[in-house]
């Protein structure tokens, strides 16, 4: 009887040691994943302290090593091939094999913010997605090129190794779960480089910048209270540090290409202080990934019915200023894609042309790819003569996208009283706006309300940016 008990102590032990010694790897090193091409790649996890720990991949049958430490961890860097749309494979043993299968080698991209960003294409409650059951039902035409992992929601107070994310096929059941901004970037960006693209995921709704910059950043913001974010006050979601300890620190190891950010809703009124703590968070990111001046490309928040204020109109403005701050980075604009119903709705339903749009900032920018225009008609002088205003723009080579029935501009005197204005385009490429009840102007501003959508482009279809000319 004892030697019975022995030997099923021994067979439990082994057991113990051989489960320790399987690798073990986080949610977004799997199957189904999206190598960035034509670099080196990290891979890591955990596996047999002191082992050696091999990885072969399929696309070039080469074998490499590195010595697992003291602890379990380990990490590593192979170079990946040119993208391919051939399913690949790796195997990696530290004396147990362990296959990953069907992953495939093309463009990564990062995606990030608050509600907009994670918004999936089944919509949330009483806020569709436009097209959203025709994208679904033809996800699958993208199913040997387009990868999602969604990262699941974590608040955490300090950084977190691991979080939950599994890389997901496009098929019409996954798809409805896939962000509806960032899969139509991604379906872009397929369509146009005709290669294979993997979407990280990792948003929260209602998040604010802050909730993604880490504490000894934090630290230096007065009016940001460190314990708000172990405390029981307000809501999770607009808490500091959490997101970036839970959801973001974990996949730092992974190799990009680039992020795109949709997100500034929550930090509503502080239009003082977002532009330099958004290029303090994209300075972080970039500097913790360790792969360059990554690409950034963001959202200009959509118009909304905030109130009695122009705390929207103000945010948009720090969103465009801290293009300037940020170096290789990119604003797309939102104001012509809300319709009239939509002025309470914080969720607006046009996400198609959104990721579009995104896309061919990275497309132009990021890919050099000629003949796309990527961003609208950005204010640059006025001039008055004659009692109107005389507005000049750049990336207008081609004029307006009409010459009347303009919306959105306002005008004022001396008094500084805004009134609706006149606005029509002439052939020099001006915009010239005037009101019978301004009979002097001063001041000129175009969308520049929490809810005024707008309807003037440039001749690719690219919005004006919302703009005031005076600084009241």
């Amino acid at each position: 009887m004892m030697k019975r008990k022995l030997f099923f102590a021994a067979t439990l032990l082994l057991g113990i040691l051989g489960g320790q010694a399987k690798v073990v790897l986080p949610d977004i090193v799997g199957n189904n994943m999206v190598l960035q091409q034509n670099t080196k790649v990290k891979l890591w996890g955990k596996a047999k302290a002191h082992a050696t720990l091999s990885v072969k991949t399929s696309w070039n049958s080469e074998t490499y090593t590195t010595k697992v430490e003291t602890d379990g961890k380990w990490i590593i860097s192979i170079p990946t091939p040119k993208a391919s749309f051939t399913p690949q494979t790796i195997k990696l043993s530290d004396g147990e094999v362990m296959e990953l299968t069907n992953i495939l080698i093309g463009e990564v991209w990062f995606c990030s913010g608050q509600s907009n960003m994670e918004m999936p294409l089944n919509g949330f409650t009483n806020c569709p997605i436009l097209g959203a059951n025709e994208t679904i039902a033809m996800a699958s035409k993208y199913k040997a090129g387009i990868r999602v992992a969604t990262i699941a929601k974590r608040a955490a107070l300090t950084p977190q190794e691991s979080c939950e994310g599994k890389w997901m096929e496009s098929t019409p059941e996954n798809a409805q779960w896939f962000s509806a901004t960032a899969f139509h970037f991604a379906t872009t960006l397929f369509q146009t480089l005709n290669i294979p693209v993997g979407i990280i995921n990792c948003s929260w709704g209602g998040s604010t910048v802050e909730g993604w910059l880490p504490k000894e950043i934090l630290n230096n913001y007065s009016d940001i209270d460190i314990k708000q974010a172990s405390g029981n006050e307000g809501p999770e979601y607009m808490k500091p540090m959490i997101m970036y300890n839970g959801m973001l620190k974990p996949l730092q190891n992974y190799t990009i290409k680039g992020f795109l950010w949709y997100q500034g809703e929550s930090n509503l009124g502080k239009h003082n202080t977002y532009a330099q703590r958004l290029a303090t968070m994209v300075n972080l990111w970039r500097e913790e990934w360790g792969l360059g001046t990554l690409p950034f490309y963001f959202v200009e928040i959509a118009p909304y019915e905030y109130g009695d204020n122009i705390l929207g109109a103000l945010l948009r403005e720090a969103q465009f200023k801290a293009q300037e701050l940020i170096p290789s980075s990119g604003m797309i604009s939102t104001n012509d894609l809300v319709e009239p119903f939509e002025a309470r709705n914080i969720h607006p339903r046009n996400k198609t042309t959104v990721g579009k749009r995104l896309c061919y900032l990275a497309l132009t920018r990021t890919y050099g790819v000629k003949g796309i225009v990527d961003q609208g008609p950005i204010y640059q002088s006025m001039e008055i003569k004659d009692g109107k205003a005389i507005i000049s723009f750049s990336n207008a080579p081609e004029g307006f996208s009409r010459m009347n029935g303009i919306e959105g501009f306002e005008v004022a005197g001396a008094d500084k009283v805004f009134y609706p204005a006149v606005a029509v385009a002439d052939w020099n490429k001006h915009i010239i706006v005037s009101s019978d009840q301004v009979p002097q102007p001063v001041a000129v501003r175009y969308a520049f309300k929490n809810f005024q959508p707008g309807n003037l482009h440039n001749h690719r279809e690219q919005p004006v940016f919302p703009f005031r000319t005076d600084n009241w």
